[in-house]
């Protein structure tokens, strides 16, 4: 007869290097897909900084944090959205306060919750393990 605690030692020791390895993938995508929105946000509030008027060029700064390209996302001959669940309602455009004596555009994402891939503890335990990502940029706006 097997020593029980000699099976469960072998066990530990296979499953121990996968659980590591999953940690490390997500806490990875984690980091990838926040940076990967607050450059988008950047990129939003750069290219408002710079138009004429910020009321009418929302969607179109909207477009550059989804996709990168102010035209659309996601047509024929148009870049697709950077990440998945990310929408425009997600995207928050606060214009600068005429009469300020400097003037800042904000672009920031809100409501949007990373998605588990290796480690899906939603999925595992039934719970609620949303981490919700909300990056923001502030940028000088450059029109007088």
């Amino acid at each position: 007869m097997r020593n029980r605690h000699t099976d469960d030692r072998v066990r530990h020791r296979i499953s121990c290097p996968y659980s590591l390895f999953a940690g490390a993938t997500e806490l990875g995508r984690l980091f990838y897909t926040y940076t990967t929105l607050a450059k988008a946000t950047r990129a939003g509030a750069r290219y408002l900084s710079t138009v004429q008027n910020v009321g009418t060029s929302t969607g179109a700064a909207k477009n550059v944090v989804m996709c990168g390209n102010a035209a659309g996302c996601g047509g024929s001959g148009q870049p697709a959205v950077i990440l998945p669940n990310l929408t425009a309602n997600k995207i928050v455009v606060t214009p600068p306060v005429a009469g300020a004596p400097v003037k800042y555009v904000t672009v920031e994402i809100t409501g949007y919750n990373y998605q588990f891939l290796v480690f899906n503890l939603n999925v595992l335990t039934g719970g609620n393990f949303n981490i919700p990502l909300s990056p923001s940029t502030r940028m000088r706006y450059m029109v007088n």
